[in-house]
């Protein structure tokens, strides 16, 4: 058997191109400056406004913010609510159940962050 990186256990080769193909599925569904700082938002926020988002996740324009959570709610991350018999009509967006499925993920990475972070500021490599 050979090594896919340098994982614990050992990877064949279908084995490792599963393994690498579920990374690229997920990244390209994640991935990207904006989607999990908004996934991120959503989840500490509850149900927030377009405009208020916008202010939360700083710098992201009006137009970005649109498609990503167009392709975050395509991707079952958040649901989008419209209150039509408020006038004018109000939409809010929250994050569904299964972003919560991505709360392990979310700490890694920040855990991954802070100790990558501390490394480059001591120079290790």
């Amino acid at each position: 058997m050979e090594k896919c990186t340098d994982f614990e256990e050992p990877f064949t080769a279908q084995r490792c191109s599963q393994s690498l193909s579920s990374v690229e599925d997920a990244l390209y569904v994640i991935g990207g400056k904006w989607k999990l700082k908004i996934i991120i938002a959503l989840q500490e926020h509850g149900n927030i406004r377009f405009n208020e988002l916008q202010r939360i996740v700083a710098g992201i324009s009006a137009r970005v913010l649109s498609n990503e959570l167009k392709d975050l709610e395509l991707n079952g991350f958040v649901k989008r609510i419209v209150h039509a018999e408020q006038t004018p009509v109000v939409v809010e967006y929250i994050s569904t159940d299964y972003s919560k499925t991505l709360k392990t993920v979310i700490m890694s990475l920040s855990e991954w962050g802070r100790t990558h972070k501390r490394n480059i500021r001591e120079d290790v490599f």
